[in-house]
């Protein structure tokens, strides 16, 4: 491709509205555009990125058995409340009705949808197992779109389905696609961890998350240096030693403290530390009040509770200042397990149970309570790990202290078991002629978000350094000035040269200065590029790798035979 004919609006100054790296660079390297918040076009090269990550997706996912569809994105209300999910999914949902009044949906996820396609055509064990997967356009109208295409209200995902006959065989379709997945993220070049992921909306029993590791991911990844724990931060098991204050002082005590209302104020005013606390956190759920129990040095893992209470997260609220007078007869700030209204139920962290002597908000303004115990003051309606883990937490496999890291979700793969095939019927025969609901399986790639998590982990300072299996041009040939004839012929035959062999090539036959080329070259992120310029007399070019700092110059031949052997060495 020539790029005196290219549409490449390169930026020189870093975007206003940017955020991350990667949002930064595609918008300057003129890549993507916004449309509104959350949702972006692909311009010529960033489009080709996203083409050659579908196409590995698609040999992958074929080679593992996949079998592609397209369907719709427009879905009918009806099959999402067969499954119960109408409601649950929420306010990211974009519903929408048709001149008939008939309520639908823009598809955030297609769990439904493949289902209803299979009950209506599959009917015997013996058209199992299947696969099925597509690569389409997905909306959720996210609350606070960010991050660029990481965290969009549209976006490109592939989704599959796996339809299996029963448990055990669909298992070994999770483990098919999770090699599938290995695969698909190995080439494309990404430093990845495989964590335990929280099923949410999506899923019913395990389900796994394919992280791309990097500094300015917005999901925390839990993972223990010796052995092979790993999990997000919502799934996480929170382990650690529990510091007790001293046993003996058992008779319990209200202490008088006036205005003080965080744990921060009442480390200092009882001279302890946050261990010695129990705060109690209310919220609303479904017009329902419950009522939370952590240590008072900890944070309130809300993806656990909201599985406890099996609430989506739209509809769980912290409790208003109203509500928790009402419950707790204080102002907020004194709330306590004691003696709360008997319909409030209470939620305690398990850790609770093995404190002893702690302090509580004693549910009057203006007063805690010390010296108070579970099982003996207050028990709680359930009890469960409740908490956000933190760095130095024990491993609850080997013990060992984990360590945390930021990452971004670019697959998920969950083990739905029968919770769709239930809610929408679907059933086959078995080989004894019984009715059996098909066990079912779900597997996300974002191929958008793919493209902004290798950005993420391949840039400097200049611009992007795009692997060479998915960057949008393997080289670019830069000519220093087209008007000099030598340097033209040598550049346009190495051109075809190079494009004859199936490299491919862009070519800056633009008038314009040698530094704005050189600058774009290295921001739009070629991995290879050759200048031409005042050597093409004697048939010299200069040869650069983008992901080094060294530059030689040789002859045009040797560089081409060079560039041809390194492409197809890691292409193969």
């Amino acid at each position: 491709m020539r790029m005196s004919r290219m549409y490449l609006p390169t930026l020189r100054q870093k975007p206003a509205e940017s955020e991350l790296p990667s949002h930064q660079l595609l918008l300057r390297a003129g890549m993507i555009r916004k449309l509104v918040s959350g949702v972006y076009s692909y311009l010529p090269l960033g489009y080709r990125v996203l083409r050659k990550i579908e196409k590995i997706v698609r040999e992958e996912m074929d080679f593992a058995g996949g079998q592609e569809v397209l369907m719709s994105a427009i879905q009918p209300k009806e099959l999402w409340e067969d499954s119960g999910r109408w409601e649950a999914f929420g306010p990211e949902m974009f519903r929408l009705k048709d001149r008939n009044e008939r309520e639908f949906c823009l598809g955030p996820t297609h769990e439904e949808i493949f289902t209803e396609l299979i009950r209506s055509e599959l009917k015997s064990y013996k058209q199992l197992p299947l696969n099925l997967y597509q690569i389409q356009t997905k909306y959720r109208d996210e609350r606070r779109p960010r991050f660029g295409l990481i965290r969009a209200r549209e976006f490109l995902m592939k989704d599959a389905y796996s339809f299996d006959m029963d448990e055990a065989a669909m298992k070994i379709s999770y483990k098919e696609m999770w090699r599938a997945y290995e695969k698909i993220f190995n080439r494309c070049n990404l430093n990845y961890r495989v964590v335990e992921g929280d099923a949410g909306a999506m899923g019913d029993s395990d389900s796994h998350e394919f992280m791309a590791m990097c500094d300015n991911g917005e999901s925390t990844v839990v993972y223990c240096p010796s052995c092979d724990y790993s999990a997000t931060d919502e799934k996480a098991i929170c382990s650690y030693e529990i510091k007790n204050s001293a046993e003996g002082q058992t008779v319990k005590q209200k202490i008088f403290t006036p205005d003080i209302k965080t744990i921060e104020a009442l480390k200092e005013f009882f001279d302890v530390d946050g261990s010695s606390f129990v705060k109690t956190l209310l919220f609303e759920v479904k017009g329902s009040v419950v009522a939370v129990c952590i240590p008072g040095d900890r944070e309130l893992n809300v993806t656990k509770l909201m599985n406890l209470l099996k609430v989506p997260e739209h509809e769980i609220e912290m409790a208003s200042p109203q509500i928790v007078e009402k419950v707790t007869g204080a102002e907020v700030g004194f709330a306590g397990p004691i003696n709360l209204k008997q319909d409030v139920k209470l939620y305690v962290d398990a850790r609770i149970t093995k404190m002893t002597n702690f302090i509580v908000g004693a549910n009057e303004t203006n007063y805690h309570i010390k010296n108070v115990n579970y099982g003996t003051d207050f028990e709680g309606y359930i009890v469960d790990d409740l908490l956000v883990v933190q760095e130095g937490d024990l491993c609850p496999r080997c013990s060992d202290g984990i360590n945390l890291a930021k990452g971004i979700e670019v697959g998920n793969i969950f083990q739905l078991a029968t919770k769709y095939s239930e809610g929408l019927k679907a059933s086959f025969l078995d080989e004894n002629g019984r009715e059996q609901f098909f066990w079912m399986g779900s597997y996300g790639i974002g191929v958008s978000r793919t493209l902004a998590a290798v950005v993420e982990q391949n840039y400097d300072e200049i611009g992007i350094k795009w692997p060479l299996a998915i960057a949008p041009y393997h080289v670019i040939i830069t000519i220093i000035n087209p008007s000099k004839e030598d340097q033209l012929q040598l550049a346009e035959g190495l051109y075809t040269d190079l494009k004859s062999k199936g490299i491919e090539v862009l070519l800056d036959d633009r008038k314009g200065s040698p530094g704005v080329k050189l600058t774009d070259a290295d921001l739009i992120g070629i991995p290879i590029r050759i200048v031409v310029g005042k050597d093409a007399p004697k048939g010299e070019v200069e040869l650069k790798y983008r992901h080094q700092d060294s530059r030689r110059v040789m002859p045009v031949e040797e560089a081409m035979e060079e560039v041809i052997d390194y492409v197809r060495c890691q292409l193969s």
